[in-house]
């Protein structure tokens, strides 16, 4: 009986303890929730001083500014190669020979038509040839010696007929003969000044220029199948071999001046509007890492046009390649500086927000985060200038570190 007395009175104690340490426990953990920190972990940025550039990147193509391309003037075989690709050449310098037989005796028949041509030409301003000429001259000799017999013959009938020893028939007769005699003379002499029409005339001054276009071409050909540099330069590109077979148009050779290139760069249609004259440029090339040839914009865009899937403005330079690195015909990296500020204040871009807008920076205060609206100037793909609302050193908030959204008057921690 002693032993259920003791249970009885033991069991109003353990629910107090239990309650006491439930109690205890509901406070602790109200003491832990009013002291639990709400702050945001965030990056900061501090507002500093630098230089900023707002930079146009695209690619571009080097081009020779002074560039000699030969082709062959007609279907041959190469008789000699004297150059080698990459060899430095001197104005004049004979580079290439061609078989020239057939373009040779092209231009000999060309001539000789030529020629030809010519001498037609000259008969017919002249009237004829030398031969129908001096025919002509004694035919007119002969109607002038008929027409003065015809004339006295005339004379003599109408004396004659005065005195009654000729009839009137007989003097009409004769005055018939001088007409005709007359007319002889006159036909005789257009025959000599105008005997080949207007038509006739332009026709046979055609044949002649024909002929002398013809000669010229054949010439040409003929100093083509030895091709010589026009200039002091290098032999860039050589895709023929002696002894090969070429056919017409076929490119035999490209010389080019390269110790000035042109740059070709494509800039994309929204920023052609930022280019101008003047404008410095960077190339690179991946061929030669960690080299950067600087040159200026020399010519802006004056039109866009299509290339591939892109609508592009094509802007040119000039650019020293006193050492040849840079060869026609390679694709190269283009920064075009668009603008550029020294010394002034910079934030990140990520730092910048846009309400409505404008914008505005979250400064860290005190370990809370104020609304600073800004003005700012030029930007690229990581800073922003700041004209107002910041001072150097300034510390702002370039993002929420655990994704949550951060604003005015926002606790953090960094």
């Amino acid at each position: 009986m002693a032993l259920n007395g003791n249970n009885s009175a033991a069991q109003p104690r353990r629910w107090w303890v239990t309650a006491v340490v439930v109690l205890g426990a509901v406070i602790l953990l109200a003491v832990v929730v009013s002291h639990k920190d709400d702050s945001i972990p965030i990056r900061t940025a501090t507002v500093s001083q630098a230089k900023i550039r707002s930079l146009v990147s695209t690619n571009g193509k080097i081009e020779p500014v002074a560039n000699f391309e030969a082709h062959a003037p007609i279907s041959t075989s190469v008789r000699h190669v004297l150059v080698k690709e990459g060899a430095a050449v001197k104005k004049g310098q004979l580079l290439v020979e061609l078989d020239d037989a057939d373009a040779r005796t092209q231009a000999a028949r060309a001539q000789t038509q030529l020629k030809a041509a010519q001498a037609d030409f000259a008969s017919s301003e002249r009237g004829g040839t030398q031969e129908e000429l001096l025919s002509l001259d004694a035919q007119m000799v002969k109607a002038r010696t008929d027409h003065d017999s015809a004339q006295r013959t005339l004379d003599a009938l109408k004396k004659l007929q005065q005195q009654g020893a000729a009839s009137l028939g007989e003097v009409q007769e004769a005055e018939n003969g001088l007409a005709r005699a007359e007319a002889q003379i006159q036909f005789l002499q257009q025959k000599k000044t105008k005997r080949y029409s207007g038509a006739e005339l332009a026709r046979v001054a055609a044949q002649r220029d024909e002929a002398k276009a013809a000669y010229g071409a054949a010439q040409e050909t003929l100093a083509k199948s030895n091709v010589r540099a026009p200039f002091d330069g290098i032999v860039y590109s050589l895709p023929v071999k002696e002894g090969g077979f070429v056919s017409t148009g076929d490119l035999l050779l490209q010389v080019a001046d390269l110790r000035k290139v042109i740059v070709r760069a494509f800039v994309d249609e929204p920023d052609v509007a930022r280019l101008a004259p003047g404008d410095p440029i960077e190339i690179t090339w991946d061929a030669v890492p960690g080299r950067i040839w600087q040159a200026t914009v020399t010519a802006v865009p004056s039109t866009v046009k299509l290339r591939g899937s892109r609508n592009v403005g094509e802007t040119t330079s000039i650019v020293e390649n006193s050492d040849y690195k840079l060869l026609p015909n390679i694709n190269v990296g283009v920064t075009i500086v668009a603008a550029e500020h020294d010394n002034v204040l910079v934030v990140p871009r990520e730092a910048v927000r846009n309400d409505d807008s404008k914008p505005y920076v979250l400064q860290v205060v005190d370990h809370e985060l104020k609304r600073r609206d800004i003005e700012t100037g030029l930007s690229n793909l990581t800073q922003v200038e700041i004209k107002s609302g910041l001072s150097a050193k300034d510390l702002v908030a370039a993002g929420s570190l655990n994704g949550k959204p951060i604003g005015d008057g926002s606790p953090v921690k960094f």
